[in-house]
């Protein structure tokens, strides 16, 4: 039987997500395969790295450093988060990643990015997180507007929500048995149609990024029906917030990022045996 695990993004609402890694760690419940979309791959590799509590500490440890996110990276890097800082300093030096255990464990993981030039998702095998695999890493969660591009190959790559926020479709495709999705907002959730004047200033030389990026509410609308549907029919194993957190995607307070954390532990802990007979059966 193969087992995936699907990573919604969502910038700091991956706070949830970490929370549900955690317990899954702590359970020692094992997948065959991790697919993450932007914070969702950011974060996922903690699970693969087996460091548990690693994605919350070091985010409420640097949230508040000017260094990390926000306003100041934005300025002086042309990116809202800080690339050096978060792919450098961070896992090198300051709350050191296990690079060999990300390596070693047994996982297929997988980075989400999408292609400027095509518009479409790209689903980037990663067996380290050296040379073009930390860059398409760094795509992933490389939100529009506030970040450059990020380019491998003589690609330009952005956010992998953009194009396939939800790759239930692709993971299908991949034959597992049993998959594990991970969405990080509640239930009431639907995306709505953008208004698309600065996305054809801003990505005027891309027409088919700015075509998927006006179809972007359709696409995640369609999958998280398609999740719903599978999960009641008892394909998909489905796991998200079960009240409402307001949080900024760039969320600032540590309580906050605290709460959506334990929002994520609480909600898998009742959901675990249930879990546990779904991955048996």
């Amino acid at each position: 039987m193969k087992v995936g695990l699907l990573l919604e993004g969502g910038a700091m609402r991956g706070m949830y997500t970490c929370g549900i890694l955690d317990v899954l760690l702590e359970e020692k419940i094992k997948v065959d395969c991790i697919m993450g979309v932007s914070a969702g791959a950011l974060f996922g590799v903690n699970y693969k790295s087996r460091q548990k509590g690693r994605g919350l500490r070091f985010n409420l440890r640097y949230i508040k450093d000017k260094r990390y996110m926000g306003i100041y990276p934005l300025i002086t890097t042309g990116n809202i988060v800080n690339q050096e800082f978060c792919f450098n300093d961070i896992p090198n030096i300051l709350d050191d990643f296990n690079y060999q255990s990300f390596k070693r464990t047994k996982e297929e993981f997988y980075a989400v990015v999408t292609n400027m030039n095509t518009g479409k998702a790209e689903y980037k095998k990663i067996d380290d997180l050296k040379g073009d695999n930390i860059e398409y890493l760094r795509a992933s969660g490389s939100m529009p507007f506030v970040s450059r591009p990020v380019e491998v190959n003589g690609e330009r790559y952005l956010d992998g929500g953009i194009a396939d926020a939800i790759p239930i479709d692709k993971m299908q495709a991949m034959g597992f048995d049993k998959i594990i999705v991970v969405l990080t907002r509640p239930k009431e959730y639907r995306k709505r149609k953008s208004n698309m004047t600065l996305a054809k200033v801003v990505y005027k030389d891309y027409p088919n990024l700015v075509d998927t990026m006006s179809k972007r509410y359709k696409i995640y609308n369609n999958s998280v029906r398609d999740v719903e549907f599978l999960t009641n029919t008892g394909d998909v194993f489905l796991l998200r917030p079960s009240k409402y957190i307001k949080i900024k995607r760039i969320e600032k307070d540590e309580k906050v990022l605290k709460e959506m954390y334990d929002l994520g532990v609480n909600d898998i802990k009742d959901k675990l045996e249930e879990l546990k007979k779904y991955l048996k059966d």
